[in-house]
């Protein structure tokens, strides 16, 4: 089966881009990307065959930024139409699922619908300045329009949790959207010892909401000194999440003994996971997340935000932890360290569920019986 991957960009190391990695390396598969950057993304995909499509000439004489990468992205899909001989293509970041407006006998791997129009609409207007909002308001309401057409006539959809399945129910009126977890390589994680430091790796990001485990350290500290919190993750050159990272740096700086790591490698990520004495996680409804895996793996308790994608792949109490506020997520942080027995129960469960019911096997058996369907029609 030749199977063809579409994905908006390839500029970060975070867990959709390991999908797309995974599934490449899987079918030996080509990439249509909008943008890549060798450099700042997983250093594997300069091992497969990808191809940047042509930018179209508007976004030429603009500035690098989200606008920019808006239009450049919805237009290099809505109008790519690809020559070669393929089964099946598979789409994965939106919007590079618009390729199924020119081709047919598309998967769409949904990590989730563009956010930014759709759940996170209003807090993205809220960010805006005054004179801004008009534009984001016409613009999103033109985009909608687009998705949606496209949307209807793809053949088949993965969602990557029961959170994104929901999301695809409400803004696009499918049913029929099948659940889909992505594994992880959990032979590759390691439980090193407690090097007496939380952990929290994401792309640094507002949708990630460094500030919050910032916060619950901060409260953590008042009663209990001789830990650190370290937070990990890509850092974009966008001014708009630039100007986050400048903020998170600041509240780092006022609370004490917080460390920001950035761009790490996988073997640094690993070894991360690995010396931590339990993994935070606080995204906003994050759509799956594979850190609490990656956590699991590494046989750490994780401590998430009660939202999202955590609540299909932590068992709270058994695994790790769903907190509902900092405060919550600071006394579990307390438990934890004045509990060492409890942590390495909860490690220990959660190498077990990664092993059982997040492994790559699981996933491609799945997956390939849905693509050999589609590539039939």
């Amino acid at each position: 089966m030749k199977l063809l991957l579409t994905q908006a960009n390839l500029t970060l190391m975070g867990g959709a881009e390991r999908v797309l990695l995974k599934i490449a390396q899987h079918y030996n598969a080509k990439i249509y990307t909008a943008e890549y950057d060798k450099k700042s993304t997983f250093p594997e995909f300069s091992d497969l065959d990808v191809e940047v499509i042509g930018k179209p000439v508007i976004t030429k004489i603009l500035p690098y930024g989200r606008v920019m990468q808006g239009l450049n992205y919805g237009l290099s899909f809505y109008n790519l139409r690809i020559s070669e001989d393929y089964d099946v293509i598979n789409a994965h970041m939106a919007p590079s699922h618009w390729a199924r407006h020119k081709n047919e006998r598309v998967i769409w791997y949904c990590h989730t619908p563009l956010r930014d129009i759709y759940d996170l609409y209003q807090y993205r207007l809220s960010l805006k300045k005054t004179y801004q909002k008009p534009v984001h308001i016409l613009g999103a309401k033109g985009v909608r329009r687009i998705d949606k057409k496209v949307v209807k006539d793809i053949e088949f959809i993965f969602a990557n949790s029961s959170n994104t399945e929901s999301r695809i129910r409400k803004y696009y009126g499918r049913e029929d959207a099948e659940v889909l977890n992505g594994g992880i390589d959990y032979k590759q994680y390691k439980n090193l010892g407690d090097g007496k430091y939380f952990f929290y790796p994401s792309r640094i990001s507002q949708n990630k909401r460094q500030e919050y485990a910032i916060r619950a350290f901060s409260i953590f500290k008042r009663k209990t000194k001789g830990y650190k919190l370290v937070l990990s993750g890509a850092v974009s050159k966008d001014d708009f999440y630039a100007s986050y990272y400048n903020r998170i740096k600041e509240e780092a700086k006022k609370v004490g003994d917080v460390q920001i790591i950035e761009n790490p490698s996988d073997s640094k990520q690993r070894s991360l996971f690995a010396h931590s004495s339990a993994v935070l996680y606080t995204p906003i409804n994050e759509d799956y997340g594979l850190v609490p895996l990656e956590a699991m793996a590494s046989g750490k308790p994780v401590i998430s935000v009660n939202e999202g994608g955590p609540r299909d792949t932590i068992i709270n109490g058994k695994t790790g932890f769903l907190v509902n506020d900092e405060r919550e997520m600071a006394a579990k942080m307390q438990m934890l360290v004045e509990n060492p027995q409890l942590s390495k129960d909860l490690g220990k469960a959660g190498i077990e569920r990664v092993r059982k019911s997040y492994s790559w096997d699981r996933f491609f058996k799945i997956f390939d019986k849905r693509a050999r369907q589609v590539a039939k029609l």
